[in-house]
């Protein structure tokens, strides 16, 4: 194998934190209906272009016991149907908790959607009580997640479920 100047075998730079406190603004505003399918849409769009080194973001909704049904998102096509026993999604949904993960592959449970994706944010989506759903974030960089993003990206799911009437799929 040959290399020239454009080619590299150093790991792509993790990017540095993004604004979040601007993005919450920007979608606040973007988020102009009470419809949890067209803001859905919008959110997974508006945090796949604006944050960056994602290779995919989308919802997964509850919408039976015990399994993540696909939702909106931007990427790839993606797993369906996610049982909380399996994959990040799965443990954030069942944990109700944030899950960071910084080598997907390094996960006996990880369900691999796109071969690129090397980690992975997955936040929770509840309301009130019950949860709703998760959105998850799949970056083709390994330790691409810090602890600001995921401070960042669970405030926008916040501002997401202020801004939407979510139905009760499970009842």
């Amino acid at each position: 194998m040959t290399l020239d100047a454009s080619d590299s075998l150093e790991p792509a730079p993790v990017p540095a934190p993004a604004d979040y406190a601007l993005l919450n603004r920007q979608l606040a505003a973007l988020l102009d209906t009470r419809d949890w399918l067209t803001n859905g849409a919008q959110l997974c769009a508006f945090v796949f272009h604006q944050v960056p080194t994602l290779n995919w973001a989308g919802i997964y909704l509850q919408r039976e016991s015990e399994v993540l049904s696909l939702g909106p998102f931007q990427g790839k096509p993606a797993c369906h149907p996610i049982p909380f026993s399996q994959g990040v999604c799965g443990a954030a949904a069942r944990e109700r908790q944030t899950q960071r993960i910084d080598d997907v592959n390094a996960l006996a449970s990880h369900i691999a959607c796109d071969a690129d994706s090397r980690s992975e944010l997955v936040v929770p989506i509840v309301s009130g009580e019950r949860l709703w759903g998760v959105l998850d974030l799949d970056s083709p960089v390994e330790g691409r997640f810090s602890a600001d993003d995921q401070a960042g990206i669970e405030a926008l799911v916040e501002t997401f479920i202020a801004a939407s009437d979510l139905p009760d799929f499970a009842g």
